[in-house]
């Protein structure tokens, strides 16, 4: 998963160490840099979440431009690379235990177990977990041990297999509980064929700005049904989930748009006509403006 790093300070040389070990499709890696540095522009096209476990000196994970989390010893921080971007600070005396995890391995295990993909709402929050005499440390701590005593038996069979999935299903439950989502309500049940229609439908067309009544037709429901089922499967209307797939493609043009785009007219193509309420929306939702996407994307 190529990324961006840099020291932060002058004249200093890195005295960098990495180790690493397969568990079934995760990749465990221990590494220090032996200075400070800042990390950036991880490669989202890579398709991987992120767990970063703190085992020295401290690292701090930018939430977003303006909030980050602090992960001392024993903490750890998760971030799905392939939905959301991510920076990272780490002080010159850290040390990390980090997890890299397909994000496809993810959704099937989140299926699964749980029954439902539970979408942005889980991938996009970056959170800290973990701590000192927490159960996930202590799977932490008992992965290591297990990559230090067997690792031939860690890269594929039914060993391989059983911590691959004990990990994932921590994983979930532990940044579910912290993103403030309940993966055992029954509105996250798998949705009938009619609400997943309807939402590749939403994500097909989004920029066209269909009336709810074109989802239905499409989808061969009513309106009525159709808002009947979102709330019970979903716990949100579709016109919601039509929302969020707006802001998202707007985002994503915002983030690869070439020099001189400017954000009224990608705000236009998503059918967006107030720019002061699509700028108000989308601070809301990604914590900057739309004006620092695309200076980023363009920089």
């Amino acid at each position: 998963m190529p990324y961006d790093v840099a020291p932060i300070g002058r004249h200093i040389a890195p005295a960098s160490t990495m180790h690493s070990a397969k568990i079934g499709a995760i990749t465990a890696t221990r590494f220090a840099y032996g200075i400070p540095v800042h990390i950036k522009d991880w490669d989202q096209d890579a398709g991987n979440a992120f767990v970063a476990t703190t085992i020295g000196g401290t690292a701090r994970h930018w939430v977003d431009r303006e909030q980050a989390v602090e992960t001392p010893v024993g903490s750890s921080f998760v971030v799905d690379c392939s939905r959301t971007d991510y920076w990272v600070d780490f002080d010159p005396d850290h040390l990390q235990f980090n997890l890299t995890i397909p994000h496809e391995l993810l959704e099937r295990t989140a299926l699964d177990w749980f029954g439902f993909n539970p979408g942005d709402a889980l991938w996009q929050a970056k959170v800290g977990l973990g701590g000192a005499e927490s159960s996930w440390l202590g799977l932490m701590d008992y992965v290591a041990r297990s990559i230090a005593e067997a690792p031939e038996r860690l890269t594929q069979g039914p060993l391989a297999r059983h911590l691959e999935q004990t990990i994932c299903v921590r994983l979930l439950n532990e940044w579910a509980l912290r993103a403030g989502l309940d993966l055992n309500d029954p509105c996250h049940r798998l949705a009938p064929r009619t609400v997943r229609a309807a939402e590749q439908f939403m994500i097909e067309h989004a920029a066209e700005l269909p009336t709810m009544a074109d989802v239905a037709r499409a989808v061969g429901t009513s309106v009525r049904t159709l808002s009947a089922a979102f709330k019970s499967f979903r716990g949100y209307p579709p016109s919601a989930f039509l929302r969020e797939q707006r802001l998202q493609g707007a985002r994503r043009v915002l983030s690869a748009a070439p020099f001189g785009a400017s954000v009224s007219a990608i705000a236009a193509a998503w059918g967006y006509i107030n720019m002061g309420e699509f700028a108000r929306s989308y601070r809301l939702r990604f914590g900057e403006r739309p004006s620092d996407t695309l200076r980023r994307g363009t920089a």
